[in-house]
């Protein structure tokens, strides 16, 4: 859920209070916890709580040896912006774990070389975090 919403975000070009009125609206059969969770993440990445977009995009950036944001499937840019925006908000989460469900989601929804970029980004940002 929160791939799309950032992805809305990103591509939509809607501000999070636009996507998040639209995204729920059509989606009232979700769980509070879910729904939670989902909301908290997609705040981390977008609304700049503790860790804003800039610091993530820019923590991306680097670790995507010669990739620049603007030049990634918005897939897998955005499924990025989730993964690191779980790893700083919730660093109760063992860190491999997020790495592995990003992996499962792009095999999902990304090509296969996108799945080993992806794991090569997540795994650099998780050991700079360490």
């Amino acid at each position: 859920m929160v791939l799309q919403m950032l992805f809305q975000a990103d591509m939509g070009k809607q501000t999070p209070e636009e996507v998040r009125k639209t995204f729920w609206a059509e989606r009232k059969d979700v769980d509070d916890s879910t729904r939670g969770f989902a909301d908290d993440l997609f705040r981390i990445a977008t609304d700049g709580s503790q860790n804003n977009p800039v610091e993530i995009d820019g923590m991306i950036q680097k670790h995507a040896a010669n990739w620049r944001l603007e030049r990634m499937a918005a897939v897998d840019r955005n499924l990025l912006r989730a993964a690191v925006a779980e790893m700083l908000g919730f660093p109760q989460t063992p860190r491999p774990v997020v790495i592995n469900e990003s992996l499962e989601i792009a095999r999902k929804f990304s090509s296969p070389e996108s799945v080993n970029f992806i794991n090569g980004v997540l795994d650099s940002i998780a050991k700079d975090l360490a």
